[in-house]
Order: C-alpha cells, then structure tokens, then sequence
C-alpha cells in the first residue's frame, strides 16, 4: 500500500481520535476530588494544569519545526520527514503514558496520595501529550493540502473533538462504573495507537484535482460519526444498555472509524490515473506549483508574530473564547450536581459536549473555507459571530433556562475557535513556524481557563457553599459566574472585529493570489 498523503491523512485522523483525553475529564473529576480531598477550587486547580498542558504547545511545535524545516537534502518528503516526525510522536507517546498512569497508580492507592503540585504535574503531562499529537497532525495537514487549510484543519480538530465522547463509549463498553479503570485506559489507548501510526504520517504535498471532493468525503464520515455517536448516547439516556448492546454499538463505531481508509485507498487510485493521463512534459509545472506554495507576503517566526497588533488581538479573542468554553466543561459535572441532575445526564452531557466541540471545530473550518473562497470574507468575522453566539449561551446557563441547551451554543462555539485560529495563524504568519506559533496562541485556553475557572467560578462556589468547599444545590452557585463569562464575551467580540477589519485587505489579497494560481 502506497504511502501517500493520503494514507498520513487517515493515519492523523486516528490518532486525533484517540489522543483528545482533556475532553473526558468530567468523566473521573469527581473520583478524583473525592480519593485526594479536593475541594471544588482544588479541583479546578488540577484542571487548569490539565489546560495548560493541553494547550501550551510551543516545546511541540518548536520540535516539530526542529525536525522538518532544518532539512536541505533533496530527499521524499516522506523519507526525509518520517523519521523525525517519530521523535514529536513518541515524546507525546512517553508524556502521555507517564501522566495518566501516576493518576490512576494516587487514585487507586497504590502509591501515597501525592502532594496537589505533584498531581497537577501528572495532570499537566498527560495533558501536554495531546500538543505533540496534534500539532504534528494539523501542520502536516495544512502543508499537505495548502488551498484548503481551513478544511483540513477542520477534520483534524473536529476528529480531535469527537475524541472524548469515542473514548467514552469504549470506556462504557468495557470499564463502565470504574472510572479509575478509564484513567489506566487513557494511558494505554493513546500511547499504543500513536506509537504504530507514527511512521505513517509524513509531509507529502501534490496539488491534484479531486483534492477537495475527498476531504468532503472525510467530512462527511465526520459528520456520521458525530450522528451516531448523538443517536447512541441519546438511547443511552433514555434506555439502560445491557453489555452486549454496548458492544453492538461500539463495534460499528470502529467500523465507521475504519472507513476513511477506503477514501484514501479511492484517492490514491485517482492520483494514479491522473498521473498516468498527464504528459510527462506537463508533470513538473504541476509539482513545481505544488511545492511553491505561494503563500502569506510574511514567514514569521514566533518572535516576529508576537511583535505585531494582530497576534495579540487574535490571542485576546481566544482568552474570551477559549477560556470561557474551557471553564464551562471544566466544571459542568458541578454544574449539573448544582441542580441535580443524574450521574448519568452527567456523563451524558460531557460526551455530548464532544459532540459540539466537533461540529463546531469541523464547521468552523469547512464554513469559513467556503465563505472566504466564494465572498472574501476573512476568517477573524467568524471569530466575531461565534463570539457573540456565546454570550447567548452563558446567559441560558446563567438563568437557568437549560444546561443541555446552553452547552450546545457553548461547546459549538468553542469548538469553532480550535479551525479557525490555526488557519488564521498560518495565513496571517505564514506555514513556516505555524505550529510554534499557533501553539503559543492556544495559551490563551489555559490562561482563561485559570482566570474563569479558579478566580471566579471556583471562588463564587465555595462562598455560595453553605458548608465552605462542599457541595453546593441551586442555580445560585454558577449564576454570577455565567454573567461575568458573557461580558467577556461581549469585549471578544469587539476585538475579534477589530481584527477583522485590521486583515480585510490581506484577504482580499489572500483570495487575488488563489485564484490566479487556480488560473495557472
């Protein structure tokens, strides 16, 4: 079997869905706070080392760069890049098992309950791992497949969002009720899937026809996956599953995973053929293109970026964005506890949030790609929109309208920002060093998250906790919390249209030079 871009393509989307742990967390908070004698703001502290880890990717990207970009040899792309991208994905590997093995080894007692510092240090290398998975993941996409970046990047963090709720139906299939069994499963499953997919991705540009219509393709196994996953934790709700059906419905889940194979496999076969339909005389010009790649007027590095306006009005929309999404996740066991909700509407709930955080990472990119092509419109509106569609969801959360309902604007919106600021990072600041680049963007998670989740909703619970740091019942304890995440929201929105109205031109020069290559 040819190992094409194809092939890394499927390859990356498997990892994605095993790697994405950060977003199961609701799953084992609670046996967490309760082995170690947390209280809530305690907790949330572990949390936030858990969005640090997750989202300050700069040791990632500056590896990722260190290993493909130092190269002048004129070798493959895939021979001269596999080997090295190996080491990003087996320093994630070792981070990843080493992490959620120590906590599951403190949460079953098997060493002494570690120090809190200690546990945020297991919490933030477990964490930390998801970096170097997704950053080799993303940046090998958007090199590979240069005219759709906003499409690619999609897949990738919609794959990456699907993650926590495909990690949760395996758990509930095999471990359900031994959520201490779902951390020793965290740091297994991940670890093994990247070690013997690592070799399989590679940067292997080519500028081919299809190109487009089979990314769809892997869209649309996306979307279905994201479907079925919503059908099933609905039944899941309403009925009680007995074994063999929790089997029946996580063996066509790995089918539907399985599936962009044969995609790949139909790619690589109209690669051929096109191949074989062109003259040799008119094969270099397409390669030549391809490996152009004219992009942005600017390659940036990180220094560079962090000098202009733009990084920071980009990197202050994520702080309200980003971090206010995080902290609703974060704590939405608590929340759901707070006004009484079931263990399992709880679980519910966070694997549904999956679910939102996909269809917006997946539609975030697939839209804004479309709208740029058809009307120039540049991407930092759509930060704008979504911004504003989250200040609606914080106010439902706040009044108590409906948790179910509020988290689905939320999780939607959030997940938009993990397409969009990636691909406005490379178009802004070029592909060159965007993985290091995008990575210290994403700080803004973990920086918000800190902020929201510990100084406001962690300090407003335990005062509203009539007890002091116990459990807290009524819709009192998150209210004002949810206010003051709308505000925030409301100043994102009037930065991200700066932005916008700061890159209007670069867009529109941007969509000039695609169609005069489109022409060519």
């Amino acid at each position: 079997m040819e190992n094409s871009k194809w092939i890394a393509t499927v390859a990356s989307i498997w990892i994605q869905c095993s790697c994405g742990a950060s977003y199961a967390f609701g799953i084992y908070s609670a046996t967490l706070k309760s082995s170690q004698g947390y209280d809530q703001s305690t907790l949330d502290t572990v949390s936030v080392f858990k969005d640090i880890g997750a989202n300050i990717g700069v040791l990632s990207g500056l590896l990722y760069h260190a290993v493909t970009n130092n190269h002048s040899d004129s070798r493959p792309s895939s021979s001269r890049f596999g080997s090295g991208l190996s080491l990003v994905y087996l320093a994630g590997a070792v981070q990843c098992f080493a992490g959620y093995f120590l906590m599951w080894l403190s949460v079953t007692g098997v060493i002494d309950r570690p120090h809190v510092l200690f546990m945020c240090l297991f919490m933030f290398m477990a964490a930390h791992a998801q970096t170097f998975f997704n950053t080799a993941n993303v940046v090998v996409a958007v090199r590979n497949f240069p005219d759709y970046g906003g499409t690619t990047v999609g897949i990738m963090k919609g794959f990456l969002g699907l993650s926590g709720a495909i990690l949760i139906q395996i758990y509930q299939t095999l471990f359900d009720g031994k959520p201490t069994t779902f951390l020793l499963m965290l740091a297994l499953l991940p670890t093994l899937v990247s070690v013997l997919l690592m070799s399989l991705v590679h940067e292997n540009p080519s500028n081919t026809t299809h190109d487009k219509h089979h990314l769809n393709s892997f869209s649309l196994i996306a979307l279905a996956i994201a479907t079925y996953l919503m059908i099933v934790l609905i039944f899941e709700n309403i009925f009680v599953f007995p074994s063999w059906a929790h089997i029946l419905t996580t063996t066509v889940l790995l089918i539907l995973i399985a599936s962009p194979l044969k995609i790949a496999l139909t790619a690589q076969t109209n690669e051929r053929q096109e191949a074989a339909a062109l003259p040799s005389s008119t094969m270099a010009p397409l390669i030549v293109a391809s490996e152009s790649n004219e992009g942005p007027p600017v390659e940036l590095n990180l220094l560079q970026a962090m000098s202009t306006i733009n990084f920071w009005l980009l990197f202050l929309a994520m702080v309200c964005a980003m971090g206010s999404g995080l902290a609703t996740i974060n704590n939405i066991a608590q929340i759901g506890e707070s006004l009484k909700y079931s263990k399992v509407k709880i679980n519910t709930m966070v694997s549904l949030w999956s679910i939102w955080n996909f269809l917006g990472r997946f539609g975030g990119g697939f839209v804004s790609d479309l709208i740029l092509h058809r009307h120039g419109w540049g991407r930092p509106l759509f930060i704008s929109l979504t911004l504003a569609a989250m200040v609606v969801g914080h106010l439902i959360i706040a009044l108590g309208g409906s948790l179910y309902f509020g988290s689905v604007i939320v999780g939607i919106c959030y997940g938009s920002q993990w397409s969009l600021m990636p691909t406005i990072t490379s178009e802004i600041f070029g592909v060159k060093h965007m993985g290091t680049i995008f990575n210290t963007i994403a700080a803004a998670n973990p920086v918000g998250s800190y902020i929201f989740s510990v100084r406001v909703i962690g300090s407003i619970y335990d005062k509203e906790a009539k007890d002091g740091g116990g459990p807290c019942y009524g819709i009192h304890c998150f209210m004002v919390s949810f206010f003051v995440f709308a505000g925030v929201c409301v100043f994102g929105v009037f930065v991200s249209m700066v932005l916008f109205f700061r890159t209007k031109r670069f867009y529109e020069v941007l969509l000039e030079r695609r169609l005069k290559r489109l022409e060519r």
